[in-house]
């Protein structure tokens, strides 16, 4: 298993639903802010890339709860990378307090050209960035959250 990027943030009261949990919606947009920064620190300037004919949209998303996380809860949100292919990318984002598993699951992303929104295939610098952070798990381990045993 390759590294893996994580990327902390505090949940705010607002984020919170009126059982006094982290409202389901808000994961993803979690995943997003983690994956906003797990960019900028492996990849580089995502307006250059789409400068340069390249743009990444979400084609699936699939979030499994586990446990609720509560106002002011420091959620580690992990970001092993499953699988690059040539036009698509797989993320399986692992949300945790304290050590608790939260919430798990799986993002597909799709590499686009803005201008067409056709298909591309992934920037090369893309994939050299993101090749250290592969899980080894690859598309068949869907499901699994990072560092899980097989059949969990």
């Amino acid at each position: 298993m390759g590294d893996v990027f994580t990327h902390r943030l505090r949940v705010r009261y607002s984020e919170c639903d009126q059982q006094g949990v982290v409202f389901n919606g808000h994961y993803l947009f979690f995943y997003d802010v983690a994956l906003t920064e797990m960019w900028r620190e492996l990849v580089g300037d995502y307006g250059q890339m789409v400068g340069d004919g390249y743009d990444l949209v979400v084609a699936e998303a699939r979030i499994r709860f586990r446990e609720g996380a509560r106002f002011d809860d420091l959620l580690e949100v992990s970001m092993p990378v499953a699988h690059l292919g040539v036009t698509s990318m797989v993320v399986r984002p692992v949300f945790r307090v304290e050590g608790r598993l939260i919430a798990d699951g799986e993002v597909r992303h799709v590499f686009i050209d803005p201008a067409s929104k056709a298909k591309r295939e992934m920037p090369p610098r893309v994939r050299s960035a993101l090749e250290p952070f592969m899980d080894g798990t690859g598309p068949e381990g869907a499901g699994q959250a990072a560092g899980a045993p097989s059949g969990a």
